[in-house]
């Protein structure tokens, strides 16, 4: 999805400012727009007047800029450490190569497409925010169904080793936060824990990425830097994507991985290295190496030990606690926690997950901001979460599980078709709550038919004014209309 020109409410997280360096006027006022959408505090860099008296950064963004020393300037208006805050970079930005290979920024610098999407944006500020965590911060896996139970145990199993390990699983599934759980569990945990996309990384970067170059190496290479193998050395290299990597890169990890040696780029001199390689893909690889795209070898250099992550719509069980997760995770941010009512609950057990655990965390960010301290109903949801698997493929395991979870996650599940309401599913269903989803909608329908004016509404709902009054502010939909 795009963001909306001005972002309609003015929920902020505390000590969240975020400097916007941008002279595009126009994609200045998009990328203040999402940010404030996302909940942050975005202040347009103006000199340092802008940012006088402002504490509490939590990252830049840099777009179309060409003079380094301008961005420089900015950053040093910041204060100590705001030239080590974490850096959005819009993917055409003329500073996006050299930012990209400035050692003193590794791994606290994201690439954005532009213009902007809601998931990606998202995707990336979590990443920057992981990337910036300490070391032992206090992840864990949330879920008891017997998918996720599986997943532990090999966790456990492997830790202890230097094995090299394959997570494989769909985007959004939580690969990266196994790789980051199996070093935290290993005698490496002290060392550094070193990520790095490889789909992110345009392809001729990517080997200065991974092992350094030298000074003057090639054009914009100003200083030596060091690559993530010699960042990683005594510690985990976490690969993500590594699917997504070309055919000449892959014979040069490999003989890395074979000889445990590297050359900087520009370099004559080996390197040896003493790093844990932990891989990730959403790709199947052996269909890959089937045509041609994968290195067999690499592959199974790579897999000595492949771990599957599940899909949620495999450990639908986990929702409920999955959603009480996120909730206190939003409520450290300073945002507020969000309620999904028994209807809305359903309709998420019916939804297919496309985008996995990475998707729920958004859609509950995305309706904290929403509708923050209210109850999220089936009507309320986005369109495409109103209903998109069939009853019967939601698992018995996952009804039980969402009848046992607290009472405010949910109380009991109506699961009744949205697109028919008239049809009794065999469980029964919350008579008043399905009713009052169902009064919502069309109340919601009416409004937007007649552009919020009340008035219009009540005509197309053939009750009076007042009454339609009453129920706006009975369900907390007041906020939505206009005076008439």
């Amino acid at each position: 999805m795009t963001f909306e020109t001005h972002a309609k409410r003015g929920i902020h997280v505390k000590s969240s400012h975020f400097l916007v360096v941008e002279s595009d006027s126009s994609r200045a006022d998009n990328v203040v727009s999402a940010l404030a959408f996302l909940g942050y505090r975005p202040v347009l860099a103006r000199g340092a007047q802008a940012v006088e008296g402002v504490e509490g950064w939590r990252g830049v963004y840099v777009g179309n800029v060409e003079d380094e020393n301008e961005l420089e300037s900015h950053l040093a208006a910041l204060g100590r450490g705001g030239r080590n805050l974490p850096m959005l970079v819009a993917a055409d930005s003329p500073l996006a190569t050299a930012l990209i290979a400035d050692d003193t920024r590794t791994n606290n610098v994201e690439l954005v497409d532009i213009p902007l999407r809601y998931e990606r944006l998202s995707e990336a500020l979590r990443t920057l925010q992981s990337r910036m965590e300490p070391a032992h911060s206090n992840r864990r896996f949330v879920g008891q169904s017997g998918p996720m139970q599986r997943v532990n145990a090999l966790i456990r199993q492997v830790a202890p080793f230097d094995s090299s390990v394959l997570v494989l699983g769909e985007s959004g599934s939580g690969k990266e936060l196994v790789a980051r759980t199996i070093h935290d569990c290993s005698p490496r945990r002290d060392k550094p824990f070193v990520a790095i996309n490889c789909g992110a990384i345009p392809a001729e970067l990517l080997e200065s990425e991974l092992f350094g170059h030298e000074k003057g190496a090639f054009t914009g290479a100003i200083s030596t830097r060091k690559g993530r193998f010699e960042m990683a050395e005594g510690g985990t290299l976490f690969l993500d994507e590594i699917g997504d990597m070309s055919l000449p890169m892959q014979v040069k990890l490999l003989r890395v991985l074979q000889e445990r040696v590297f050359e900087r780029v520009g370099g004559n001199r080996p390197q040896r290295c003493d790093v844990r390689i932990i891989a990730a893909t959403h790709r199947d690889l052996e269909s890959a190496i089937e045509r041609g795209g994968f290195r067999e070898d690499l592959f199974y250099r790579l897999s000595v030990f492949p771990l599957e992550m599940p899909p949620l719509r495999q450990r639908l069980e986990d929702l409920p606690a999955l959603i009480s997760e996120f909730n206190q995770r939003l409520v450290q941010r300073g945002l507020s926690s969000v309620r999904f009512s028994p209807s809305a609950m359903g309709a998420l057990c019916r939804y297919g997950w496309p985008g996995n655990v990475r998707e729920l965390s958004n859609l509950v960010e995305r309706m904290a901001i929403l509708m923050p301290q209210g109850e999220v109903r089936a009507p309320d949801l986005p369109e495409k979460y109103r209903g998109a698997l069939p009853v019967e493929e939601v698992s018995g395991a996952a009804l039980i599980a969402m009848m046992e979870a607290e009472p405010e996650v949910t109380e009991s599940f109506s699961f009744a078709s949205e697109g028919d309401p008239s049809v009794l599913p065999q469980g029964g269903l919350d008579l008043k709550d399905h009713l009052a989803g169902i009064e919502i909608g069309l109340i919601r329908q009416a409004l937007n038919s007649a552009n919020g004016v009340v008035a219009h509404a009540a005509k197309l709902l053939r009750v009076q004014r007042t009454t339609l009054v009453e129920k706006l502010r009975k369900y907390g939909l007041s906020e939505t209309v206009q005076a008439g």
